[in-house]
């Protein structure tokens, strides 16, 4: 057979046939392999996330059940402007399109209002110091108590009635109460050595004395 005998449809025909053949064997593996991967990725199925900053998670939850997409609480943070338990941000953003089923990663406004150690201010402060670093470090004050001492001298700050140890810590923001002096002089009962912190009285318990007989003075 000559070299335009082999490649002649005529001459030779289970050459062209075994071609064709192939060809068609090679379409199907390409469209069958596009197709899986068309499932795979779930192409055209892609939604849109949508907007739920600042909504609770209840209202969130029925949006993203309506796309087909997950949801995590991933993060908190506090905004003491905005309810508890409000989402703050989120990712993947509003307006993105993900394919259903993705997980959208929340970030809430914390559920409880952290606590804050409260300044050391008591019995060591001016009024008007005090009142400077406690509103720096964001809390709010309420009108001051006053006792005898010395004028507008800060003996302790009271959160709910309460007079708070070195350290103690109350809600963020929380409404605080000085104890100042009122430039009085205390009361000074007998047998007394004055004042302590808070403005009571440091009384000297009374001594036991005991009479003595005539013959104990021999």
């Amino acid at each position: 057979m000559t070299f335009k005998e082999f490649f002649s449809f005529r001459k030779n025909k289970l050459f062209w046939g075994n071609i064709a053949a192939m060809i068609v064997v090679v379409i199907g593996l390409i469209f069958g392999v596009l197709k899986a991967l068309e499932v795979y990725t779930r192409h055209g199925e892609a939604v849109v996330v949508p907007d739920v900053k600042g909504m609770g998670l209840q209202e969130a939850k029925a949006l993203f059940v309506e796309r087909e997409l997950l949801y995590e609480v991933a993060d908190s943070n506090y905004v003491k402007t905005l309810p508890a338990g409000c989402i703050l941000d989120y990712n993947p953003v509003a307006g993105q399109r993900v394919k259903k089923g993705r997980t959208i990663y929340l970030t809430i406004n914390t559920l409880s209002v952290p606590l804050q150690e409260v300044p050391d201010v008591a019995d060591n402060s001016s009024v008007r110091q005090a009142e400077a670093r406690l509103l720096a470090a964001g809390f709010r004050l309420t009108s001051n108590d006053s006792i005898p001492g010395e004028k507008d001298w800060v003996y302790a700050v009271k959160y709910q009635g309460d007079s708070l140890a070195i350290g103690a810590k109350v809600p963020t923001g929380a409404i605080l109460t000085l104890v100042i002096g009122n430039g009085e002089e205390p009361p000074q009962p007998a047998d007394s050595l004055g004042v302590d912190s808070l403005g009571n009285p440091i009384v000297i318990p009374p001594v036991e004395r005991k009479t003595l007989d005539e013959e104990e003075w021999f």
